[in-house]
């Protein structure tokens, strides 16, 4: 008799999405709105998460999960330092968080006083694109010096976001990047997706990013009445 075999990895994804499902009922239920942020190393991230609080902090409550490869807690403490509850994961070397670490990331938030979390995945164009995390959103930062060439390279990340932030982007005058190449190719993979150019650093279009995510949490909220 022959036997069916289903591949490892189709089980691995079937698990982590019935448990991404959990986690995602489980954030409903406490009415708290949630963010998966995936980039490469270097674009920004950790930057981007502390000007998305600052903007935030007479708003709403924030919590973060930090994903890492190693057992380091650099932007975990970052995060704390400004008095924001944070819960680093190290992944022991993976290329991704995965909705197992989620959970148990989750369990040490104070989720009955948070409205949002927000979750630094491991830096990596290519596996994250794969996990769902049980987030309601999943957004890519990408950064000017990285190169506008990058959806060509790594389409499947640009595939399953609702929002690509474009950061740096006060280093345009000195680099060389097509803003339009760059949009055409994203505009490709994923039509809908909102594109928002800004600088962490000097905080330019920051306030268009904070109305577009304020306008979707406010979104679920009357959709949840």
């Amino acid at each position: 008799m022959n036997s069916i075999r289903v591949p490892v990895v189709e089980k691995i994804l079937s698990a982590n999405d019935q448990l991404a499902h959990q986690n995602r009922s489980f954030l409903k239920s406490k009415g708290v709105f949630s963010i998966n942020i995936m980039a490469s190393p270097g674009a920004g991230k950790t930057s981007f998460i502390l000007q998305t609080i600052q903007g935030l902090k007479n708003r709403m409550n924030v919590g973060v999960i930090e994903g890492d490869t190693a057992a380091v807690t650099i932007d975990a403490d970052k995060i704390s330092e400004v008095g924001i509850p944070a819960v680093q994961i190290n992944t022991g070397g993976d290329c991704h968080l995965d909705a197992v670490m989620v959970a148990g990331g989750m369990q040490q938030l104070p989720l009955e006083n948070l409205d949002l979390m927000i979750i630094e995945n491991v830096g990596n164009l290519v596996c994250p694109a794969a996990f769902d995390l049980g987030t309601d959103i999943n957004i890519l930062i990408a950064s000017v010096p990285e190169g506008d060439d990058k959806p060509y390279k790594y389409p499947n990340i640009y595939r399953g976001i609702q929002c690509l932030v474009l950061n740096k982007t006060d280093l345009l005058p000195y680099v060389d990047f097509n803003l339009e190449y760059f949009k055409q190719g994203i505009r490709i993979l994923n039509p809908g997706v909102d594109i928002l150019p800004l600088s962490s650093k000097t905080g330019e279009g920051m306030d268009a990013w904070l109305a577009w995510l304020c306008k979707r949490i406010n979104e679920k909220k009357h959709a949840q009445k």
